[in-house]
């Protein structure tokens, strides 16, 4: 089975549950948007490169390797929903923090594109859902 259409079956089973068994009166429910990857150096225009020892964020106006699949899955999913749900979506934000990986900074050379650990960006997140909850 191609991945997005199990991730679209999954979210899609989350979302008939939600929409089920949650009172929007007396809970709210926040999904944290897609992380996205930095394996791939044609992402910020730098085709032989990955997220490995890079120490600086992408700084261009917009980030070249476009949206995630994943991402869109999401926002189908939560479009088709009608009990509210706070979608923190860190996934534009994740994507220029190229440098936001634990690899380039602890020795151990493997990509690792599956940890925010650095301060910053996991920071960010949280101040996000912060501002959510105390909407």
């Amino acid at each position: 089975m191609n991945r997005f259409v199990a991730f679209y079956k999954g979210l899609t089973t989350w979302a008939r549950w939600v929409e089920k068994n949650v009172n929007p009166s007396q809970t709210k429910v926040f999904f944290l948007g897609i992380s996205p990857v930095h394996y791939m150096g044609r992402d910020w225009n730098q085709p032989t490169k990955s997220c490995m020892s890079e120490k600086e964020p992408y700084f261009g106006l917009k980030y070249p390797g476009g949206t995630p699949m994943a991402w869109m899955v999401v926002n189908k999913v939560l479009r088709r929903m009608s009990k509210p749900v706070y979608f923190l979506d860190v996934t534009t934000l994740s994507q220029y923090r190229k440098d936001a990986h634990p690899e380039g900074y602890s020795g151990v050379m493997a990509t690792d594109c599956s940890h925010w650990c650095l301060p910053g960006l996991p920071d960010t997140w949280n101040e996000l859902l912060y501002a959510a909850l105390s909407h």
